[in-house]
């Protein structure tokens, strides 16, 4: 019984400094809690398995926001997304052939593009498609197959096997989570390889975060942080954590404070 409470105790103290600092390392844990690195991370695979937290190489980071649906998400800090948007649309030239990953921020992008910006835009999003579709400038190429209704895109083999040929100048890639150690992250396994082979195929990488997304990790890997081009932070990011990105060779970007 004694041994039972103690585990929930240290337990409830990891998750204490995960909130706190945002990442936690085994080898620090163990030192702290005066026992072994085996019993640290026997303890983090118990809380990631719980949901509490997301596992990595030497430790554990916090979860990705996620759960909801894009069609829930969409409504969701708006004002923020906006000005991600607005940043994001710099990158975006004439002539361009551009990918658009799912993501209600990738939504706003597209809903942004100003009128007279000719460019070929592909996507697997129903949402983004049906935005761009307003876009009399934009040719669109609507990648299909069965549309995953958690995630709002078709992922399956058929679009992998559509996006395959396609080489764009420009992936905006949606992320679940992103870190400079675990990369940018997704929550589906498909989802996450359908969008690894559009970002390998394209010429440049484009990554809009909110801020509840950096340092945050989800169960699957996309691409290493080193293989996104530009990240796009909020006007608030954490200055750390912009350095620490561009540090790896990432141009951050920060987008414009959003007025009360």
């Amino acid at each position: 019984m004694q041994a039972d409470l103690l585990l929930r105790q240290r337990q409830s103290l990891i998750q204490d400094r995960l909130r706190l600092s945002g990442r936690v390392l085994a080898i620090d844990l163990a030192q702290e809690f005066n026992v072994s690195e085996d019993t640290i991370r026997r303890d983090l695979r118990e809380l990631a398995a719980a949901g509490l937290c997301e596992r990595v190489y030497g430790g554990a980071l916090p979860v990705a926001p996620g759960g909801t649906t894009l069609v829930e998400r969409v409504g969701q800090a708006s004002e923020r997304k906006a000005a991600l948007a607005a940043a994001a649309i710099a990158f975006i030239k004439p002539g361009m052939t551009v990918f658009f990953d799912v993501a209600s921020t990738n939504l706003a992008i597209a809903q942004a593009l100003p009128a007279g910006l000719e460019l070929t835009a592909v996507t697997n999003t129903p949402l983004i498609a049906a935005v761009l579709m307003d876009k009399p400038d934009v040719d669109l190429i609507l990648i299909g197959g069965k549309i995953d209704r958690q995630i709002g895109a078709a992922i399956g083999a058929k679009a992998q096997r559509d996006v395959e040929v396609l080489r764009p100048d420009l992936c905006i890639l949606g992320a679940c989570g992103v870190d400079i150690g675990a990369g940018l992250t997704a929550f589906d396994y498909e989802d996450a390889a359908f969008k690894r082979l559009v970002a390998r195929n394209s010429a440049a990488v484009l990554a809009a975060a909110t801020n509840d997304k950096l340092g945050t990790s989800a169960p699957h890997r996309v691409i290493a942080v080193r293989e996104c081009t530009t990240l796009v932070v909020e006007h608030d990011a954490p200055d750390d954590a912009a350095q620490l990105y561009g540090g790896a060779g990432i141009s951050v970007v920060h987008a414009r404070e959003v007025k009360p």
